[in-house]
């Protein structure tokens, strides 16, 4: 059964995700991993028998498992496109809330109109000859086809505009969609055959469903756990490269304070809450100074300039807060030069 291969590594990616953006205020990929970890965990035999039974034995959570899944794949868009600057407005409108609606309301009035009997596990081979029950179906995976073909553009989009490592999960991000989208078509192919009663191509085109599924989920959860996890890698090694630096330069930064005293002398509480990026940019500035008043005598090497410039262009260079903060220290600076 795939299906159970499926909701355990969806609960998995739920768990990656609460360990891996806890921080992050934006949720919309951990309210779909979740939602669809619910909506794969109620296709499992076992504990879709169980919840129908609750329900009223009428097939009633085959609707919960679909809209669940629905809902899942609108906030896996919806993360998706505001994780990159690439919002085509075709693709805006597909993941938009209104589109999302329609769909369900349309897959809730088909289920309606299915004659449903007792509970099956096996709710579209049993019932999908009936044209409600098509009808069901296809819209279901019509609107999942659509918003997983808005997520491959726009991880086609995101992978054209990375770089290094952030191309792996928007790689994995943009196979996962395709083959999301292949899906669809093979089952919209298998319900058309089924409603008009040609079983033999329902039957051979069926042979492509488990795999696809399968790998489907493999490699969305892929991707979307590889975008903080290659996030946090960045963070850290970013980290690591930043204390590094704030070594490399105390000597030379020491020296600069004894011959000109900086805000890390004349104020300790502003020293002591000082992160690891902001102390780089306070010895960088201060060291800095140093070289530029002339009414002190502040002497560097070659080797000292270019390791300073090493210190900035990682600031600079790669966080947006370093690269304010040398700005502020070049308006510093040309405003120090004109009271000299």
């Amino acid at each position: 059964m795939i299906q159970t291969p499926a909701a355990v590594l969806m609960w998995v990616l739920v768990a990656s995700l609460l360990i891996l953006r806890r921080r992050r205020t934006e949720r919309s990929i951990t309210y779909a991993a979740l939602t669809i970890s619910v909506a794969m965990t109620l296709n499992v035999d076992e504990i879709y028998t169980a919840v129908d039974a609750v329900l009223g034995a009428t097939n009633i959570a085959t609707l919960l498992a679909d809209g669940a899944l629905m809902i899942g794949l609108f906030f896996l868009g919806r993360g998706v496109m505001k994780a990159g600057e690439y919002r085509p407005g075709l693709v805006r409108i597909a993941l938009g809330l209104p589109v999302l609606l329609l769909a369900l309301l349309g897959i809730t009035i088909t289920f309606l109109l299915i004659d449903r009997g007792a509970t099956t596990t096996t709710f579209m081979s049993d019932l999908g000859a009936q044209p409600a029950a098509a009808a069901y179906s296809i819209i279901d995976f019509t609107y999942c086809g659509i918003v997983v073909a808005a997520m491959m553009i726009l991880a086609g989009g995101q992978y054209r505009h990375s770089n290094g490592a952030q191309r792996i999960p928007a790689g994995l991000l943009l196979v996962g969609s395709t083959l999301g989208v292949a899906l669809c078509v093979v089952v919209l192919i298998m319900d058309v055959a089924h409603v008009i009663g040609n079983l033999d191509l329902m039957d051979a085109v069926a042979v492509a469903y488990g795999p696809l599924y399968l790998l489907t989920f493999i490699f969305l959860c892929a991707g979307l756990a590889g975008q903080p996890a290659v996030r946090y890698g960045r963070d850290r090694a970013r980290g690591v490269r930043t204390r590094g630096l704030v070594t490399q330069l105390e000597p030379m930064w020491r020296r600069a304070t004894l011959v000109r005293l900086g805000l890390s002398q004349t104020d300790a509480s502003v020293a002591s809450i000082e992160d690891q990026e902001t102390r780089l940019h306070r010895e960088i500035v201060e060291i800095r100074d140093a070289m530029i008043d002339p009414r002190v005598s502040f002497e560097v090497t070659s080797h000292d300039r270019a390791l300073l410039g090493r210190a900035e262009d990682h600031l600079l260079g790669l966080n947006k807060r370093g690269a304010q903060a040398a700005a502020a220290s070049s308006t510093r600076r040309g405003s120090e030069r004109g009271h000299a």
